[in-house]
């Protein structure tokens, strides 16, 4: 296999903003839950959400995929690869999401290849209208192989482990080759050696070129290949950087609101309190 090339991150300053939100607010229950936020993603960064609960790092990733719509303002835009305007089918092409409400979805009898390969068409297991090619089926094969769950592939998803399970999504997500991955939380609750796991794939996806949001509550799923790291506080952006400027003790004690400290190690950050 031919190594794969990687950009070096100067090189994004001639890259095209494939996510540009301005102004954008979420109110819920009378209470904002998003609050003037504006972000511009470029093709190929590798960027980490991080923050406390309730810090809206979730309805974020939500309004960038179309799943929730902000309050109508003057000042409110959002426009994804270049356009405002998106018919759903064709815009679900350029990405992909992996976040809780997938996992709750996909806890069914489908097995592991019908919920892998039915992520070609946007739904969630197989019924009998999809017909799956020889083309279909070879290309959730490579993705299972590649996450290593192909013995899996018969196994129904409500028996499967959170790992197995994680792995499962994650290589639903890769199958349609989206320029784009959300990561909600995709590793939530996996232990030590699935968590590695995981990020080595996600790695694999960064190596690709691929623009990686990913969102999480621990330092320790951020892959090295991520260089630029945003916190969120009370619907807000409380500061967007280079990952050796926000991941430090002094920033996280500040939002967090206790003694925060960090350590990193081969490219990866660990805190604690």
């Amino acid at each position: 296999m031919a190594e794969l090339f990687v950009l070096p991150y100067f090189f994004l300053d001639f890259a095209m903003n494939i996510i540009e939100l301005k102004h954008a607010s979420v109110r819920r229950d009378g209470e904002y839950i998003l609050k003037d936020v504006s972000l511009t993603v470029k093709e190929g960064e590798k960027i980490a959400i991080i923050g406390p609960n309730g810090a809206g790092k979730s309805t974020l990733i939500n309004v960038i995929a179309r799943n929730v719509y902000p309050l109508r303002t003057d000042d409110y835009s959002l426009a994804l690869f270049g356009e405002e305007r998106w018919r759903i089918e064709e815009l679900k092409k350029k990405f992909s999401i992996v976040n809780q409400t997938l996992n709750w979805y996909t806890n069914t009898t489908y097995t592991v290849f019908e919920i892998v390969v039915s992520g070609l068409y946007s739904a969630i297991g197989l019924d009998f209208h999809h017909k799956v090619t020889k083309e279909d089926e070879e290309k959730c094969i490579n993705e299972l192989n590649r996450v290593g769950i192909l013995h899996l592939k018969s196994k129904a998803m409500n028996t499967l482990s959170s790992g197995e399970r994680a792995k499962c999504l994650l290589a639903r997500a890769n199958i349609t080759n989206p320029s784009l991955l959300l990561l909600d939380e995709a590793a939530n609750a996996l232990d030590f050696p699935a968590r590695s796991e995981l990020r080595k794939a996600i790695s694999s996806y960064a190596k690709e070129g691929k623009t990686i949001l990913l969102v999480t509550h621990e330092l320790a799923e951020i892959i090295p290949e991520v260089d630029r790291v945003i916190i969120m506080k009370d619907g807000k952006i409380y500061k967007d950087g280079k990952k050796e400027e926000v991941l430090t003790g002094e920033l996280l004690s500040e939002v967090y609101e206790r003694k925060i400290y960090v350590d990193s190690r081969d490219g990866l950050y660990n805190a604690w309190c």
